[in-house]
């Protein structure tokens, strides 16, 4: 077994581990186990201090200016603290950029910082693959896409038609984004690092059986999904978001955000726990869908003490 195919297995086997059924010695009424975690842009002692005395065993880290040899030097710090560092965030990246010089640069980018994630550890760097901006297009709640899941062609944006710019604009986005990943999947399988897809507010793939078949067309352990279960509850209740995705989800985000249709982004994000999803429900589905893994914080409101104390409370059913 060479070294890709090693790395192709034990990615293969890490997916599958998101399934793996933990004991319940603890006395949870879930069979799924999460962890929690902190984003932070580098790695030192003092955050380090934060994060054990916040009571987070984990950490994402989001500096692109970091060299390798930080990244080598933050993940010796790391294991030297009991702390891990399961995930890098790689970023945006303008796969889909009218520009030829920029999608390369875009994919030669993403490839640097899959070094970077590999240097720090991180099994996981999460990548964004591209926007569409600068056309008309429905608003969240008018999303009702009509695509083929062979193809994955965007026939319609909405029951009714129209908006044809953005049917266009998608279409080209998802080929720009297959060609980049499919490029940076080698790379990803090298480094043994799977690059785990979100969708960040990007107006993409907005509805989750069409960004699950999207991310489910490359067929390949080095793609994943790294959804966020907050940021497209306007399109979607998160549970059909978990549900969709399933067994492609690779790593976890949250936050919270409110709605109210009519009003700008139809709402807007608020403090966990404010907003409009429900908690337990999203938890008892992450437990049917058999997510096992890490948990980062992507918002700010709350102390990390106090996130600490949500995240326990969410973990056990009761947020």
């Amino acid at each position: 077994m060479n070294r890709r195919e090693f790395l192709f297995t034990l990615a293969a086997a890490g997916a599958a581990g998101a399934f793996a059924v933990p004991d319940r010695k603890s006395g949870s009424p879930f069979k799924t186990q999460l962890k929690k975690a902190l984003i932070r842009p580098r790695l030192t002692e003092a955050v380090v201090k934060e994060l054990q005395e916040a009571g987070f065993p984990g950490v994402e880290l989001q500096d692109k200016t970091v060299t390798i040899a930080e990244a080598r030097a933050g993940l010796r710090l790391a294991q030297e603290s009991d702390l891990t560092i399961h995930s890098f965030m790689g970023g945006w990246f303008e796969f889909n950029s009218k520009d030829a010089g920029k999608r390369r640069q875009a994919i030669d980018t993403a490839k640097h910082n899959i070094e970077i994630a590999e240097a720090y550890g991180a099994p996981v760097m999460l990548i964004v693959p591209g926007r569409v901006g600068g056309v008309e297009m429905p608003k969240p709640s008018e999303f009702d896409l009509e695509f083929d899941e062979t193809t994955l062609e965007l026939k319609k944006a909405t029951a009714e038609g129209g908006f044809a710019q953005y049917v266009i604009a998608q279409n080209e986005a998802t080929k720009f984004a297959q060609d980049a990943l499919g490029e940076l999947m080698p790379v990803a399988a090298e480094h043994g690092v799977i690059l785990g897809v979100e969708n960040v507010w990007n107006n993409l793939w907005v509805k989750p059986e069409f960004a699950s078949a999207f991310v489910r067309s490359f067929q390949s352990p080095w793609v994943k999904a790294y959804l966020d279960l907050g940021n497209h509850v306007r399109y979607a209740a998160v549970e059909k978001w978990l549900a969709a995705l399933s067994d492609q989800i690779v790593k976890l985000h949250i936050k919270d955000f409110k709605i109210e249709r009519g009003a700008k982004n139809d709402g807007a994000f608020v403090r966990l726990g404010e907003g409009s999803i429900d908690w337990k429900r999203v938890r008892r589905t992450i437990d049917a869908v058999g997510y096992n893994g890490w948990v980062s914080i992507e918002e700010r409101g709350w102390s990390d003490a106090e996130y600490s104390g949500i995240m326990d409370r969410f973990f056990a059913g009761g947020l």
